[in-house]
């Protein structure tokens, strides 16, 4: 009988500079709204300790596995739910976290998903085109490559991938549907971007654009960043690691605008607008991996991370 694979273990990104943002504490409560296998969660937890606890979430399900193995030593200090972190507030209150220490999302994908070839995540390995997080959403991939007018697929990409070649891939790939695998939609990809050197594969915008559209990721991310305000206590802090533009766009420009005292023009004499300061920046500069992380984990040389306080 051959043995079984050996679990794919995620390593966490710049993990003691997300515990320093959020200034972990002995007995400290926090919110891991994406779990992944519990690297970060392990990590949080041995610095809250004695008497730490977390509350992790995420969407799916073998994340939620995976954390409760690698969790074992902190057990009773930890609880972990199968959900979007778009229910935040809604998670929190059911679970008994309130007036938390901090909040942290560990955005993008983990190593497990990435190498999990059944998820469809990953251009290269051949796998039918899914790309959920979990298997309770409807909408997949294939859905969207094999039914979405020319115009809107082309629309996804751009949005979502940043994908400049957008409409020439949504031709081809309108073009020669079914589209059935990952490594098919790579291929036809690759064939629609003129020839050359690139510093990235040329599918890699593409997949990124599908995923993001599955799972609603950027809708989820807005939902879930409005809800940490409600969960957290006086000074409680918010981290965020992200791996792409979009996001972090998201995440720069909803720190900036809770962060401000007031949105009206100079010229309206009282404000009207009714904006009241929320956050205090604890990183005013974005915080990347160090040459080291990266040397040893390349696939943390996208990360970063920016930080806030609530006041």
């Amino acid at each position: 009988m051959s043995k079984a694979a050996p679990a794919i273990e995620h390593v966490p990104v710049m993990a003691a500079e997300l515990v320093a943002a959020l200034d972990v504490v002995s007995g400290g409560t926090y919110v891991d709204c994406t779990t992944d296998g519990g690297g970060h969660a392990s990590a949080v937890l041995e610095a809250s300790a004695p008497g730490g606890r977390l509350l992790g979430i995420d969407a799916d399900p073998r994340a939620v596995e995976s954390a409760e193995r690698r969790l074992a030593p902190w057990k009773g200090a930890f609880e972990l739910v199968n959900e979007n972190f778009s229910h935040l507030a809604e998670i929190c209150t059911a679970q008994g976290f309130s007036s938390v220490n901090g909040v942290y999302f560990d955005l993008g994908l983990s190593t497990p998903q990435l190498e999990e070839a059944d998820r469809g995540f990953s251009f290269q390995r051949e796998a039918a085109l899914d790309m959920r997080f979990s298997d309770r959403q409807e909408m997949t991939a294939s859905d969207i490559v094999n039914t979405y007018p020319v115009d809107e697929l082309a629309r996804v990409l751009w949005t979502y991938g940043e994908e400049r070649r957008s409409r020439s891939i949504a031709r081809r790939i309108v073009s020669h549907r079914p589209v059935r695998t990952t490594t098919e939609l790579a291929e036809l990809v690759r064939r629609a971007i003129p020839g050359g050197r690139q510093r990235i594969h040329p599918a890699t915008r593409t997949f990124q654009a599908l995923r993001i559209c599955v799972n609603e990721e950027l809708a989820s991310l807005e939902a879930a960043l409005k809800q940490t305000l409600e969960v957290l206590g006086h000074g409680g802090r918010i981290v965020v690691l992200s791996y792409h533009s979009l996001e972090d766009r998201l995440v720069k420009q909803w720190f900036r605008q809770e962060s401000i005292d007031c949105l009206c023009p100079p010229q309206v004499p009282v404000c009207v607008c009714g904006h009241k300061t929320t956050l205090g920046l604890v990183t005013k500069r974005v915080v990347t991996p160090s040459a080291d992380e990266i040397a040893i984990n390349p696939r943390s040389r996208s990360a970063k991370l920016r930080a806030a306080a609530l006041l």
